[in-house]
């Protein structure tokens, strides 16, 4: 813990400023566990269903991907220039107890994550499983709540061995995501190969729309599969500053999301495409689930080793960008009765009772879930950006994030920044409407670069000039 004179209600020895002893690659391997996992390639794969060919599907993941590493970069330095995760940072800009929203939020959003990476994973060794025993599959044949009862065993399984993982601390998860995300390449290029060989590059289609569009058509559906690549990594995006805590330096944050995100996602997406564009020429239709693939190939022993190596890395990715994200911001909650451990175990028990696996069965679901999602992450991404570099100045008080009296510079109103809440209220509601409107559906894959400018205007115009001034008179950078 901290020897300096921290509230007891706003710190614990995971929340104070941390070691920053991250290099270049930490950040690179997170970035691999982020973007290896059967839920991007699943959302990768869905771009097909929006009736893009092959080559728009590509141009969209790229330039998604870039704007997600300028938006990372962005969201990174002040939790750098701190060394505190994102639950912490946001007090500069929601006050000192007002940051317990954007946790609750962050955390949430966790939460629904976290069971949905697990479930994916769980398929994964269930395939494996039913490949050793297919008598087991008259357990598949009934359900509960959605899930059949070697799908709950799977669930749970998979379940342990993650909080396992979780339980021996940061460490540990950075030692993990260190090789967890490479391996999926190695199943990845395995698998392209192979289907290439199958079919003949002459059979590899790069025309897989499945609707025919008009060329006006097509470029409006780019730019929503642009929007819904951001939607995918909104998450993790706006808690970054949990990782970017741990960076020696803003350059080795920043050369660490080069190579771990448009570099690295640059040849996920070629596998990916060629991938789905394989299955189709071999099969007679696309296969998105990258699971479903594996398990098609005609050799046990390449089956089990993807199986395994596919869940590895989704495995990483799950703690990294959920468990990691609902440990320290729960944690925030109640410094001193919850640690980062507890409360990403409270996280993992409620990723179990919302039945993720009805979040992310389709195409339609994925998009859905992701709008939902991005509905509330944009506004808070926007408010904090706006707060750290247009109205604190790039400037952070580290000893004042942990300072609770009213003569603190981030007390506000009663610990709560008003102006932040009347900010983020009407920006998360717009893009609600948008998303259950069903006439206005249509701006919904757009939720988060609307709800972000939304939430950065807003609050740029509200912020309260005489507070602003108070603590820019006071405010060190570190």
């Amino acid at each position: 813990m901290n020897d300096k004179n921290y509230s007891p209600r706003l710190s614990n020895e995971d929340l104070v400023p941390a070691k920053q002893n991250w290099g270049w690659y930490n950040i690179f391997s997170f970035w691999m566990s982020d973007v290896h996992s059967i839920g991007g390639y699943m959302v990768a794969a869905s771009l097909f269903a929006l009736g893009l060919a092959s080559w728009q599907v590509f141009l969209a993941l790229i330039i998604g991907i870039v704007i997600v590493q300028l938006a990372a970069n962005l969201v990174a330095k002040p939790s750098q220039l701190s060394g505190v995760p994102y639950a912490v940072i946001a007090r500069q800009a929601f006050g000192v107890y007002g940051a317990y929203i954007p946790s609750i939020i962050r955390g949430l959003i966790a939460v629904s994550w976290y069971g949905i990476q697990t479930w994916l994973a769980s398929n994964a060794l269930m395939l494996i499983v039913l490949k050793f025993f297919p008598q087991l599959s008259y357990f598949t044949e009934s359900s509960f709540v959605g899930l059949s009862a070697i799908g709950w065993l799977c669930f749970g399984t998979m379940w342990i061995l993650q909080a396992l993982v979780f339980w021996k601390g940061m460490n540990t998860i950075k030692v993990f995501i260190d090789w967890a995300g490479p391996l999926v390449y190695v199943v990845m290029f395995a698998l392209a190969a192979w289907l290439i060989s199958q079919v003949g590059w002459s059979n590899i289609s790069f025309n897989l729309g499945s609707k025919q569009l008009t060329a006006s058509e097509q470029w409006a559906q780019l730019f929503v599969a642009i929007a819904l690549v951001v939607s995918y990594f909104s998450g993790p995006l706006l808690n970054f500053g949990d990782f970017s805590r741990y960076g020696k330096s803003m350059q080795q944050v920043k050369k660490g999301n080069f190579w771990g995100l448009p570099f690295n996602f640059l040849f996920f997406s070629i596998i990916t495409v060629l991938t789905v564009s394989g299955t189709y020429s071999l099969f007679g239709k696309m296969v998105t689930d990258p699971l479903e693939t594996v398990a098609m190939i005609d050799n046990t022993f390449v089956v089990v080793l993807g199986l395994l190596t596919v869940l590895t890395a989704t495995i990483g990715i799950n703690i990294v960008a959920n468990f990691v994200s609902a440990g320290f911001d729960f944690s925030n909650l109640m410094p001193q009765k919850l640690s980062f451990r507890s409360a990403g175990m409270i996280a993992a028990l409620g990723s179990v009772l919302i039945t993720p696996w009805n979040l992310f069965n389709s195409p339609q679901l994925i998009h859905y879930t992701l709008d939902v999602l991005a509905a509330f992450i944009g506004p808070l991404f926007g408010i904090l950006i706006a707060d750290f570099y247009f109205i604190k100045k790039q400037t952070v008080q580290v000893d004042e994030l942990f300072n609770d009296q009213p003569n603190g510079a981030y007390w506000y109103r009663n610990g709560v920044n008003p102006k932040a809440i009347a900010a983020l209220v009407p920006a998360v509601v717009i893009g609600l409407v948008f998303t259950l409107v069903p006439a206005l559906q249509h701006l919904a894959p757009f939720n988060w670069f609307i709800g972000a400018f939304l939430g950065a205007t807003f609050y740029y115009v509200l912020a309260p000039k005489a507070v602003v001034k108070t603590v820019l008179n006071k405010a060190i950078v570190k």
